[in-house]
């Protein structure tokens, strides 16, 4: 900080790098919080390295990313997503759970070429958790390295819906952060579009119909079902449901009042955890594989890998490369 700063009657506002797109009844947020602006610095940080590493290694640009625009057609681009990350419904058949799902998920979206980095805390700090409150999740959008940032801290089943919107606007070309949800009404357009991308990629129409072919309201249980077949939160089902002309606003506002009430946090700051099993989480897998390749063969610092790996020895660095081999 600079010395300057001691002397001004107000601390300075900073603004994030990357197009905020957060709202709060229909307002924007412009008060992005120490814990998100380092996140979002550090993982701009691991992209351009990645990028550097990519073009050194003759990888091409992804053809997906800023591939689609906010007029096309939603359904088509959920297919466009699905096709090719192989993400579909037998595939989700396939899942135990929500864990496995989005486990899943963000192993295919990694074979693609997007970095998708998953925490809930700033760095290894565990003191700084990241409050879902304010944001779930960013893009960095970049035809060589596109990145996605997922909020840990959220509920169990909510990253899924997290990563499926930020995917939806790298699909865009587009970077920003959001605190969009399935239960929520952004008032700004490309997040009205992603929110229905998301919804329809992980829910499509076509295949609730299959499942629900009378039009009422389906009871609590019969929607908690829909959302353990699909491996989604119980808010995306109540979304597609109004979406799709099943249910009315009113019955939606009700039921989704019920079912914010019953919503877990997520614990993905507690404690430290194993860190050969959370840190390649935290900061990609492809990432992580990529820096220890790059650090081994002498083309990377160990001093440079440690500052954006994590780890302070180079013991602890050879012990997470081997985890990785896994």
């Amino acid at each position: 900080m600079s010395v300057g700063y001691l002397f001004l009657r107000e601390p300075p506002v900073e603004e994030a790098p990357i197009p905020d797109l957060r709202t709060v009844g229909n307002r924007r947020v412009d008060d992005p919080s120490p814990d998100l602006l380092d996140t979002i610095y550090a993982c701009q940080h691991r992209q351009e390295w990645y990028r550097r590493y990519a073009l050194s290694e003759g990888d091409g640009p992804r053809s997906f990313v800023g591939s689609a625009g906010i007029g096309d057609s939603v359904g088509k681009t959920a297919a466009a997503m699905r096709e090719t990350l192989g993400f579909d419904s037998k595939a989700i058949k396939t899942c135990r759970g929500w864990a496995d799902a989005l486990s899943v998920f963000v192993e295919l979206t990694e074979a693609a070429g997007v970095l998708v980095m998953t925490s809930g805390i700033v760095g290894g700090n565990t003191h700084r958790r990241l409050d879902p409150k304010e944001f779930r999740g960013f893009s960095l959008s970049d035809a060589l390295a596109p990145l996605v940032f997922v909020n840990g801290q959220d509920g169990k089943a909510a990253p899924m819906f997290t990563l499926a919107h930020e995917l939806a606007r790298i699909w865009l070309g587009q970077s920003a952060v959001s605190n969009a949800g399935p239960e929520l009404e952004p008032s700004h357009d490309v997040e009205v579009w992603c929110n229905g991308v998301a919804a329809e990629f992980l829910l499509p129409e076509d295949e609730l119909r299959e499942v629900l072919p009378i039009r009422s309201l389906p009871d609590r249980e019969s929607r908690r079902e829909i959302a353990r077949r699909f491996k989604v939160g119980a808010l995306v089902v109540l979304r597609r449901l109004l979406d799709a002309g099943f249910i009315s606003k009113r019955d939606f506002g009700r039921a989704w009042r019920e079912e914010i009430a019953r919503r877990p946090t997520g614990d993905g700051g507690k404690g430290g955890g194993d860190f050969y099993g959370t840190r390649p989480a935290r900061v990609s897998r492809r990432f992580a594989r990529a820096l220890v390749v790059s650090t081994l063969e002498g083309r990377t610092l160990y001093r440079d890998a440690f500052n954006l790996l994590g780890g302070s020895n180079e013991k602890t660095f050879r012990e997470l490369a081997a985890s990785l081999e896994g």
